[in-house]
Parts: structure tokens; C-alpha cells; sequence
């Protein structure tokens, strides 16, 4: 199904989003709530309902920032604003709605022959293979189901662990404490399909130095843990992100960003985009030649 407003369109089977024919970027998870909102347009989505379509019951995040990520992004994607919306109206404490006319667009039909086809019967000889042929073929199938089955490969799945505090100074803790919820929530933003995302488990609340990657691997099911600092630095504060592959513990990426104390804000969201392209790079698309370390 497609939906047209204004001068958008967008698909709800692939999650493509136009503009007068022109794609527009939008990550999967916010593609999502957009397609929610349209199929519900005029009507409020309440937001545990919102919460149920975009997060599977073991998907553990900051449901409030991540729902406010999806929805941020829909309306970067439409040109569209919070205090004077043209497409997605906020309801406070109640959902969302899409407020702009939809216009729903079935697909079309194949074209038909315009006469009927004359169904002739095969030779006596013919009917007695055909059986057989179609047994042969539905064994073909099945071999070759069974065969691609076993060479897909189960979706990665990121663990993130609690950052830690190591700049000495307790105003800090704020930001240690809910920098690894940023990380959990924008790598979630990518897609379930992609990607199974692990936060809150006993292992992953432990500070660094007393924390078992081996522990975690078989706590989460885990193959990559991501995790991080809170430091000092010339500037001010340096934020540092981690990922490691947990089969053999290599460092396969880093980053570091600094800030003077007056400008923290937003720090943890820069660190979270790195990392989104990390793991896009490092852990979905395994790609040999991505960058071990991020400016």
C-alpha cells in the first residue's frame, strides 16, 4: 500500500519515502511510526501503542528518547515542525497524530488477457508424468529452501554496557548514566530486522573493571558489546566509545569526542550517530575496509 499527502508518498511494504518522485532518507524504526501514523491518520496513536509497534518485548530502551528520536526524525524527513505541524500533531501524555489529508493508493492489478484461454487437455502419456515431474520439482524447492536456510545468517546482536564516570567529578554522572541509554536507542533506531540491540542486563550494569565480556556473551547472546568513558580532557570532558567483538575480544572501532563543560549538550547524540555507522559498517555489512576509528 501507498499513501500520498502533500507532495509525499510512501510505501509501506518497503518503507520508502518520496518527495515529487525523489527518495528521502528515512532509517527503518522511524519508517515504521510513519507508516503507523498513516494507516491511523486523523486518528490519535496512543503512545503505548506507538511503543508495542516499533519495540519487541525484549527490547530493552529509554522508551520516552527513543520514541522522540523516531518521531524527530519523521518530521526532519517531511520538513515538518513540533510547534506548528503540518503532518504529525503531538498530543502531550496522549500520542501522536497525522493531521494532513491521505490519500491511499492500492496497487494496481496485472492486465488480464482479454479472452479467455482455452484449456486443453495434455496426451494420455503427458498426464501419467506429471505427477512424478511435480514431485521431482516440490523435492527441487525443498532442497533449495533447506540449503539457503542454513546459509542465512541469524541477525548480529550489539550488547551495550553501562559508560563509566572516570573524570572524577560526581556532576558527571548524569551523563555517564544515560549515554549508554543514547547508544542503545539510536542503534535500535536501525531497524529490528538488522539488528538485536541488549541493555539492561545484570552484566552490562557492572563497571569496567569488574565486567566479564565472556560473562556477557553468554548472559546477552551477544557477539559485539559497545561500551564507554566519561574522561577529562583539555577541553573539558572527553566521551569515548568502545566496540569490541565479544568471540575474540578485538577492538574493531573507537571514538572520541571533546567538549568544554558549557557545551556537553547533545554530546552523547554526536557519539551516538558515529556509532550507528560503526556498527552499520563493522557489524551488518562486515565491511573489511571500514575505519577502526571515527573523528
Amino acid at each position: 500500500m501507498t499513501h500520498r499527502f502533500g507532495q509525499f508518498e510512501f510505501d509501506t511494504e518497503s518503507g520508502e519515502l518520496r518527495r515529487q518522485g525523489r527518495g528521502v532518507r528515512l532509517e527503518p524504526q522511524p519508517a515504521r511510526a510513519l507508516g503507523l501514523l498513516l494507516a491511523r491518520a486523523g486518528d490519535i496513536v496512543p503512545r503505548d501503542e506507538m511503543r508495542a509497534h516499533l519495540w519487541d518485548a525484549g527490547t530493552h530502551v529509554d522508551f520516552d528518547r527513543g520514541l522522540a528520536y523516531c518521531i524527530g526524525q519523521v518530521r526532519t524527513a517531511l520538513g515538518d515542525s513540533a510547534e506548528n505541524p503540518r503532518f504529525v500533531e503531538t498530543l502531550p501524555k496522549r500520542g501522536y497524530r497525522f493531521i494532513a489529508p491521505v490519500e491511499p493508493i492500492a496497487a494496481e492489478p496485472a492486465d488480464l488477457p482479454s479472452t479467455p484461454l482455452e484449456l486443453v487437455p495434455p496426451p494420455a502419456s503427458r498426464r501419467t508424468w506429471w505427477p512424478v515431474v511435480g514431485l521431482i520439482v516440490l523435492v527441487g524447492l525443498a532442497v533449495i529452501w533447506t540449503g539457503r536456510q542454513g546459509m542465512t545468517n541469524p541477525r548480529p546482536i550489539v550488547a551495550v554496557a553501562v559508560f563509566d564516570n572516570e573524570s572524577g567529578s560526581p556532576s558527571l554522572d548524569p551523563l555517564a548514566r544515560t549515554a549508554a541509554d543514547v547508544m542503545v536507542d539510536r542503534l535500535t533506531a536501525m531497524g529490528l530486522g538488522n539488528l538485536g540491540v541488549v541493555g539492561n542486563t545484570p552484566s552490562l550494569r557492572t563497571v569496567r573493571a569488574q565486567r566479564d565480556p565472556a560473562k556477557v556473551k553468554t548472559e546477552t547472546g551477544a557477539g559485539y558489546l559497545v561500551f564507554g568513558q566519561v574522561q577529562p580532557d583539555e577541553e573539558g570532558v572527553r566521551l569515548v566509545v568502545h566496540l569490541i567483538r565479544l568471540d575474540d575480544n578485538t577492538h574493531l572501532w573507537v571514538t572520541r569526542v571533546a567538549r568544554p563543560l558549557s557545551s556537553l549538550a547533545g554530546i552523547e547524540q554526536v557519539v551516538a550517530d558515529r556509532l550507528a555507522d560503526a556498527v552499520r559498517l563493522h557489524v551488518i555489512e562486515r565491511d573489511p575496509a571500514a575505519p577502526r576509528f571515527t573523528r
